[in-house]
């Protein structure tokens, strides 16, 4: 990067002003992490401190049947596939009760398209979640699963909203979101929602009072430039609504083994190769940097490993997404290294090692508790190796 550019790049977030377009791809074609990562921080430390946010979740996919076939994604069945399921509703709440560990605090659902299960399934689903569990908070459903429910119910969004909320939702997910230029999202996703319709949902959450997540996935067949397009139609959305409360960056994961039944789901892989770590902090800083209106980036360490998790939180990130028990939506059958769960304490001496302070939260990030940070003593003395 030509050094005027970069001294004017700097200059702009020292003082605060929104970056455009043409910053955003600058910022991408830039080779100096450690100058991005240390913007992204001025950034995320000026937001929120020392402190990195973390909640105690559990992930629950109710179906794995799935009308599209999205090019990245192993998690989907056809009815009558090996390993497809739908669980019955008691079912489902067996298993969210078996989840009811550790303090949890938040219930995650997400399914797949299911192309003959009734609309009345999930609004009751979640109201019988909601009878056994009255303290978790239920996030549930992307804008792409609304848009499904408006099809088989005849419902406008607003009246399923309506009766979501009713039932216990406290917040959509973020998915769905992918890439949302046409260019490459034609490519990679095979559902009908797109910008138009994912903005249009979110938008109506917003004016009910929910507060969402939104995400991107990014490391696949798109640009940087895409990845600058995507941010700013959030943002944009964002200076409209102010309902998202977090921006979460997806890694696009590659299926190391082939799914249980022998296909290969995930038919991005012949095409691109999975981002590098480097790769992927970069995008959490230029990320921070653009998204000045949205209070949070959170890292998801199932999708980027442990060790870029707590660099990315010197990045511009800082939330660490909590104690998920399985992730199936990307990788279903893959082995990309991260264990199969992150419990409270685990969390805590993940923060505290990367050098910040712990602050348990709920769905809506209220603080449930502040924690000790790092201990600063153990850190500036040299501790004996660990074998």
């Amino acid at each position: 990067m030509d050094a005027g550019l970069k001294r004017e790049l700097e200059a702009k977030v020292y003082a605060g002003e929104r970056l455009t377009r043409e910053d955003g791809i600058a910022l991408y074609e830039s080779d100096d992490l450690a100058w991005l990562g240390g913007l992204a921080h001025h950034v995320r430390t000026e937001k929120n401190g020392d402190v990195v946010h973390f909640n105690v979740n559990r992930h629950l996919n109710m179906t794995n049947v799935c009308s599209a076939s999205c090019a990245y994604c192993s998690f989907q069945r056809k009815p009558g596939e090996k390993d497809a399921y739908t669980m019955r509703i008691e079912e489902a709440v067996r298993l969210a009760k078996a989840m009811e560990v550790d303090s949890l605090t938040e219930l995650h659902i997400v399914n797949g398209l299911h192309p003959t299960l009734p609309w009345r399934y999930y609004p009751r689903s979640l109201r019988e979640l909601k009878a056994a569990l009255p303290n978790v908070s239920l996030k549930a459903f992307t804008a792409t699963e609304i848009h499904w429910f408006e099809k088989i119910s005849g419902l406008s969004a607003a009246e399923i909203l309506d009766e979501l909320i009713d039932a216990g939702l406290e917040s959509l997910t973020g998915g769905g979101a992918e890439i949302f230029d046409w260019e490459v999202r034609q490519h990679i996703v095979d559902h009908d929602t797109h910008w138009e319709d994912w903005s249009r949902i979110h938008r109506l959450a917003h004016s009910k009072g929910l507060k969402t997540p939104c995400t991107m996935l990014y490391g696949h067949i798109e640009e940087p430039r895409h990845r600058v397009d995507h941010v700013l139609r959030l943002r944009e959305l964002q200076d409209e609504t102010g309902g998202f409360q977090v921006f979460i960056p997806l890694r696009y994961q590659h299926d190391f083994h082939d799914s249980k039944d022998g296909v290969v789901r995930n038919r991005l892989m012949e095409r691109t190769e999975m981002a590098t770590g480097a790769e992927a902090l970069k995008t959490f800083a230029v990320s921070r940097l653009l998204f000045d209106n949205v209070p949070h980036v959170k890292v998801f360490w199932v999708m980027h490993g442990i060790a870029t998790a707590q660099l990315a939180l010197s990045h511009g990130a800082d939330d660490m997404d909590g104690s998920v028990v399985e992730y199936k939506i990307t990788h279903d059958a893959d082995n990309f290294g991260t264990p199969n769960k992150l419990g409270r304490e685990d969390l805590l001496g993940l923060i505290r090692d990367a050098g910040f302070r712990p602050v348990e939260r709920n769905t809506r990030y209220e603080v449930i508790r502040e924690y000790d940070g790092p201990d600063l003593q153990r850190r500036e003395t040299p501790q004996a190796m660990r074998l």
